[in-house]
Parts: C-alpha cells; structure tokens; sequence
C-alpha cells in the first residue's frame, strides 16, 4: 500500500476515536449524558403521576405509568426497579407507593412545574396553551434554591393559574374540598377552583369556553350525553368527560351570586362612553401591564371613537389620548356603560 495511502487511512482511523472517544465531548459520552438526562426525566415524570395519582384516588399501575413516559413495559419496569433500589418508591403486591425520599422528589418536580407555569402566566407574554409544554421541559432543570428564589419573585403564590396548589419549599401542599361539576347539584352556586391542565387538547377546549379559576358558575342540568351550565354570564354546554376536568366548590348560600354577564369594552359602540370596571382575571403578564399602563384600571372613563375599515381594532379615547385596541384586548375589559 503506498506509504501516503497509508498514512491517511491511519489519520482518519486516529479521527474517528478521538471523535467517539474522546472524554466529556466524544459521540459516546455525549450519548452517555443525553440517556443519562432521559432516565433522570422518566424517573421524575413516573415520581410525579404515582404522588398525584394518590392525591386523586387512582391507583398507579405499570401501564399507567408507561403511558405516561412513553416507554414499553419491559422499559418502564426495568426503571421502577431501579427507583425501588434508590429508595424512593415500594412495590408490593402489585401496589406501588412513595416513600418518604421518593415523595419529596415527587414535590419537588411538582413545585417546579407550577411555579414556571405561574412565572409563564404573570411575567411573560406566552400564550397559555404553551404554559404547560414549557413547565413539563423546565421542571427537570430547576433547583431547589432556583425555586426559592422564583417563589420569592413571584409574592410566594399558593396557587398556579389553574387552580393547582402550589407545595412550599418544605413540602406542604394546601388543600381544597372540590368535587366535579359534573357532582354538582342542579341550580347550587359553586366557584372553580382547578381547570385540570391534562390533556392539553381538552384543557385549550375549557379555555377557548372562557372558563378560569374564580369563576362562579350554576349547574342548570346534567346528562349521560351533556352537561349544561352557567358560567360568565353565558350558557355553556361540554360533553361529561370534559365537564369533569372542572373542579369546584360550593359557595355560602348567603353570597348574592350575579351571573349576568358584564359588559365588554369590545361591545361599546363608537360615540358611546363608559367606565372600566376591572379587566378580566384572564387578562395576565405583560397584556395586563400593558392595560393598565395605558390607564385602564378602574374607574377610568373611556370613549370609542371610531373602528378601522375593517372594524378591527377599534380607537378609544382614554385620559386624552387616542388608543387603538383590537377586539380580543377590549374584550378582556370589563365596563359599565355611562348613561347618554
């Protein structure tokens, strides 16, 4: 073989080793470290659905629990053998169960989720429908002290937008006696208090029904077929399996409840002046600074003006200035029209 044939064919063997070999950086220990990260999420992610299962009164299963990291059942097992080697699950009988150390963990990546989501929903101008995507990728890489501190930033919340409590950095978790509204007796005044967040495509559904936490709603009739019920001064109607993502609890008897719906901003006609009564609880993050920059906080008087050709967005005078808002912003202000 010619000495230069040779020489070449040695370089790019010596290449090849150092690009798969080579310490920290080669294709192997860059593959060791992204399989590593992987079955540091599974772990987690299988932490986080056995302790919320319990919460809810589900048993956890080995099926359940692969559903829900994507792997096979020989792959999901094989894991939970682990977990139970570390500690931080018992395997019994066919029950699976916490322990101590696997149930602070599972707290742990639960704070994370819903502290982001919270940061995501009053900090940020991200959409809501993106919340939970982002929280399920941030909750592996936040810290405890990461957390402390983001929890301090954000006024110690005890909730996330959907309702969710919130554990402490010690692991207490606040809870509430809610029951569906599907359990909810027709014509009984009753507040949501937890919009459940999975499946994302069922929870985008409640939220482009206008639902939110806080919200007062009646139950006026329910059926195998659909359930029907007050709520923002609108009637809304959702199949049961999607009415029981919507948690609730009865309010007093004594609490006038006032399910008429209020007025818009987005409805006042041109010429017509009225007065903003508050923005939507929906209306969060850098939208809602925005709003209230502008001067739109309660009391403030306002005026439309005109629309744009194409009717969208609408100008409206506020304090003296002149400001155009489209539809969906002006929609998320609440008004009580003055009177001509």
């Amino acid at each position: 073989m010619n000495p230069l044939t040779t020489l070449l064919l040695a370089t790019v063997v010596i290449a090849m080793a150092v690009l798969i070999w080579w310490p920290e950086r080669g294709v192997l220990a860059r593959w060791r470290k992204t399989r590593s990260r992987a079955e540091h999420v599974y772990r987690e992610d299988a932490l986080k659905h056995i302790h919320k299962s319990h919460i809810s009164g589900r048993r956890p299963t080995l099926e359940s629990i692969a559903g829900v990291i994507h792997l096979s059942l020989n792959e999901t097992a094989a894991i939970l053998a682990d977990m139970q080697v570390d500690e931080l699950l018992r395997i019994a009988e066919g029950e699976i169960a916490l322990t101590a150390k696997g149930r602070e963990s599972a707290l742990h990546i639960i704070r994370a989720h819903r502290l982001w989501e919270r940061y995501l929903a009053e900090e940020t101008g991200w959409e809501e429908a993106s919340w939970h995507g982002q929280a399920e990728e941030m909750e592996h890489r936040l810290q405890p002290a990461e957390l402390d501190a983001l929890s301090a930033q954000l006024g110690f919340p005890t909730h996330d937008p959907h309702g969710d409590p919130i554990p402490d950095r010690t692991g207490q978790l606040m809870a509430y006696d809610s029951q569906t509204l599907t359990t909810l007796d027709a014509d009984t005044p009753a507040r949501i208090v937890h919009l459940e967040d999975e499946p994302e495509t069922v929870y985008a559904q409640l939220v482009a029904e206008g639902l939110y936490p806080g919200q007062i709603v009646r139950l006026i009739g329910s059926s195998p077929e659909r359930v029907r019920f007050w709520a923002g001064g609108n009637e809304h109607i959702l199949a049961p399996i999607m009415a029981e993502n919507i948690h609730v609890v009865l309010l007093p008897e004594m609490i006038e409840v006032d399910l008429d719906k209020k007025e818009r901003l987005g409805s006042l006609p041109p010429g017509a002046t009225a007065e903003v009564v508050a923005l939507s609880p929906t209306c969060r993050g850098s939208e809602r600074r925005r709003l209230l920059d502008l001067g739109l906080t309660p009391g403030t008087l306002v005026q439309a003006e005109f629309q744009s050709p194409g009717g969208d967005p609408t100008a409206y005078r506020i304090r003296g200035a002149l400001i155009a808002l489209r539809q969906e912003q002006a929609d998320r202000i609440q008004i009580k029209r003055m009177e001509a």
